[in-house]
């Protein structure tokens, strides 16, 4: 196989020099340009396969440089070298079709060698990525449907996933955000590396963060030995933070420091670790709103949404209940050992109306539980919506309440008290008893789902 061809373009004489030698002596084939403008003159005449660049030149503006760049060869990598935190600026880049940013100063064997090896494998791996795709969903259960929203969020997965670009998943509990975050690291060249998932919302704020970044002997009370964080074990995979809104502000610095540094402290320790990892982030909360109450940093988010992925609703794309109810269905029968079952003809328009509003986790909990509980093997529209969850119009909720309101009164906290005992069992069941999904469930934090546990004396978890 040919080398790499390898253009660096930064006003600095020096940078290009050092950043020449140590390439060559990696086997590329290095030109550099201090002047963007004649960078561009070069790439007409002689193509590359990757460009380093820097994104603040008094020529010509980074920015404008790498539009320039897409323009003549899509195909070329471009990775930023930028001095100054303007994250919104590497983030334009990124979204540009840059496939990383680097902070000056940079360890040239960790930052510039790493990524530029990476880089040229995700080129290479995207190609081949867009040809395994539907296997590599096949592999980890993942089922994108065919509606027209969710072809943009396949493209989106298809094109971010060969890259290192932090991605953050949005959308209601269970749309299968975690799936979407297997998808992109299975599909980056990391995939032979660690993903390491941590649901933010279920731990305090202190286990949280000795998780993630570890603790030194002696920290803490309890801590009796060092202990190794998530993130050091991520090193050169990828870090999933689920519930990434349920942080606390204080941790919200501290991973916004492993952001942009790519370095962190473990809890009680003065040594700072470096670590390789790629963020992916979901959420079920508008960060944005978030923002606005002061909840959620706006720098912190910046960072984050480099790649949004919005997750739609199953109400919102109804025609791909059909092919998720049948994938169960397939699923579920062979490791149940009851093959045969099938859904009858009024099921597919029945499942079409159902809201779903526990999303694809409660459409699966019901073809599998309608699986286990069905006679024959022809599975009717009430074996599948029987152990769904209610769907109530709350207009009509309140208009029955109101009717309902004679000239005795109304015991007001009594009957919102069975309200909310009726959903918070109800989720329960329809979760296994699992704490955190059901409180996903019900879009609520897991330590606020607990606190109306014990209020309404409903204590006993089967997790």
């Amino acid at each position: 196989m040919a080398p790499w061809r390898v253009l660096i373009v930064d006003d600095e004489q020096s940078i290009c020099d050092v950043l020449s030698i140590s390439l060559k002596k990696e086997g590329y084939i290095v030109s550099a340009e201090t002047n963007p403008r004649r960078a561009l003159e070069r790439l007409k005449r002689d193509p590359v396969d990757l460009v380093l660049q820097d994104l603040k030149m008094p020529e010509m503006d980074g920015i404008d440089l790498l539009r320039e760049i897409k323009k003549q060869r899509e195909e070329t990598v471009v990775i930023i070298m930028t001095a100054y935190t303007t994250w919104d600026r590497a983030v334009e880049a990124m979204r540009l079709g840059a496939y990383d940013y680097i902070k000056k100063p940079f360890d040239t064997q960790i930052d510039i060698k790493g990524t530029i090896s990476r880089a040229l494998q995700s080129r290479d791996q995207q190609i081949q990525f867009a040809r395994t795709f539907d296997e590599m969903l096949g592999r980890i259960g993942l089922v994108v449907g065919y509606s027209k929203a969710m072809k943009t969020v396949r493209d989106l997965i298809q094109r971010a996933a060969p890259t290192d670009s932090t991605v953050i998943i949005q959308g209601e509990s269970g749309v299968g955000k975690e799936l979407i975050a297997r998808a992109l690291h299975y599909g980056s060249p990391r995939s032979g590396k660690p993903f390491i998932a941590v649901n933010c919302g279920a731990l305090t704020e202190t286990l949280l963060e000795s998780e993630l970044f570890g603790h030194s002997k002696g920290a803490f009370t309890g801590a009796v030995s060092e202990k190794i964080g998530l993130v050091e074990v991520a090193h050169t995979g990828t870090l999933f933070l689920d519930e990434v809104s349920e942080m606390s502000p204080q941790l919200q610095v501290k991973v916004l420091r492993l952001l942009e540094e790519k370095e962190f402290k473990p809890v009680g320790s003065v040594t700072t670790k470096r670590v390789d990892v790629r963020f992916i982030t979901a959420t079920n909360k508008d960060l944005e709103l978030a923002i606005q109450r002061n909840e959620f940093r706006k720098d912190l988010f910046y960072r984050l949404n480099v790649i949004p992925i919005h997750i739609p609703p199953l109400r919102e794309r109804r025609d791909d209940i059909p092919i998720l109810a049948e994938h169960f269905l397939g699923k579920y029968s062979k490791d149940m050992k009851r093959a045969g079952k099938r859904f009858a003809p009024e099921v597919k328009e029945a499942m079409m109306r159902h809201p779903w509003p526990g999303n694809i986790r409660e459409l699966e909990n019901a073809v599998q539980r309608s699986i286990a509980l069905s006679d024959g093997d022809v599975i009717t529209a009430k074996d599948l919506l029987e152990t769904a969850a209610p769907s109530p119009d709350l207009r009509s909720v309140a208009a029955a309440t109101a009717r309902a309101i004679g000239e005795e009164g109304l015991d007001l906290d009594a009957t919102m008290t069975d309200i909310e005992t009726g959903y918070l069992k109800r989720a329960l069941e329809m979760t296994g008893g699992n704490y955190t999904k059901a409180a996903q469930l019900l879009k609520m934090s897991l330590r606020s789902f607990r606190y109306k546990l014990q209020k309404y004396g409903i204590d006993k978890e089967s997790d």
